[in-house]
């Protein structure tokens, strides 16, 4: 089992540990592992009992005075292979990254993008740093933005942020450690300045690329909440811009986009959740139409990023202002007003 290229752990039962379950107790004693870490070690047969018994069962109950060897082989390469390309670094230690992501940028390699993705350029900016990611020199994805949504993403690097991190956003924030505020510019002026908009996401019946509000036993809850921070009234508009904050309680796929829409307002730009609202493009100036054209995306850019760091337990926080894109559009809506 061992080799020189494994790191071998060995801990000891106490008393107190009796009846406790092999994958618990050694994710509990080896720092760095994750419990499902741990259990797919001991599925390899990378964990054996005194001398040279190998345990297969995660669920064996440990006994006092017994002893446990883990062998952890050294990660293996990410199957996404590195690639060299800018990125804005706003947070980086030997646990995690928080970059700024730019729009039209893929977060994880997928059909149609296997390559080109943030994933690989932080394999390529991170390299020795990654310790792996369930035995894999791999960044560990806990949230993602949408291609064509700007802003701010925490990345782990090691096993146990990875743990960390997920835990945070497993949460949603209800046990105040994690915190997510996006800004938006959409189609309309919501009739309340602030509000919840609380409706269950699944996939639309219709569509199954798509996202939509369900009654269906599938869905999801999902839960977003909003201020009206400015409304443009430009040109010859009857339908106004509104630029919003938001904030999540739940972190569905597409829930922004598909909330919006759904209480009448959806993004600009958004051409999924927002083509019933092409024709409102000419109600805009000629400058705010071009603007707007030249965005060549939803108007979604998530602006604030809050958690507890996984390993130190310290409190971190990042901001992003809106990029130029956005920014731009927002300068020539008030210019118009």
């Amino acid at each position: 089992m061992g080799t020189s290229r494994e790191n071998l752990i060995t801990v000891a039962v106490g008393q107190e540990d009796a009846g406790t379950r092999l994958d618990r107790f050694l994710a509990a004693q080896a720092e760095g592992l994750s419990r499902a870490r741990v259990q797919a070690l001991i599925r390899a047969g990378n964990v054996s009992s005194g001398v040279a018994e190998t345990i297969r069962d995660g669920a064996h109950r440990v006994k006092p005075g017994e002893t446990f060897t883990i062998s952890v082989p050294e990660p293996e390469p990410a199957v996404p292979g590195p690639e060299k390309m800018a990125l804005d670094v706003v947070y980086e230690d030997d646990q995690l990254i928080v970059v700024d992501k730019p729009a039209h940028l893929v977060v994880h390699p997928a059909a149609g993008h296997a390559s080109g993705t943030l994933v690989n350029a932080l394999i390529a900016h991170c390299g020795a740093s990654l310790s792996g990611i369930g035995g894999v020199k791999r960044p560990g994805i806990v949230h993602r933005l949408d291609k064509g949504t700007s802003g701010l993403l925490v990345v782990a690097k090691t096993d146990a942020a990875h743990q960390g991190l997920s835990q945070q956003f497993a949460a949603h924030g209800v046990d105040g450690r994690l915190k997510r505020t996006y800004l938006a510019l959409v189609w309309g002026k919501p009739t309340r300045p602030r509000g919840s908009i609380d409706a269950p996401l699944g996939r639309s019946p219709i569509n199954r690329a798509k996202m939509a509000v369900t009654k269906a036993e599938t869905g999801r809850r999902a839960v977003t909440h909003y201020e009206v921070i400015n409304t443009f009234e430009s040109g010859r508009s009857t339908r106004p811009v509104s630029l919003l904050k938001l904030q999540l309680e739940t972190g569905r796929t597409h829930q922004i986009r598909v909330h919006l829409a759904h209480i009448g307002h959806p993004l600009l730009g958004d051409s999924t959740y927002g083509s019933g609202f092409k024709a409102s493009i000419s109600t805009l100036t000629p400058a705010a139409q071009e603007r707007l054209t030249q965005l060549g995306r939803q108007a979604l850019h998530a602006t604030e990023l809050g958690f507890e760091h996984p390993v130190t337990g310290k409190k971190l926080h990042f901001s992003s202002p809106l990029p130029d894109d956005l920014g731009a559009l927002v300068e020539t809506l008030e210019t118009a007003h």
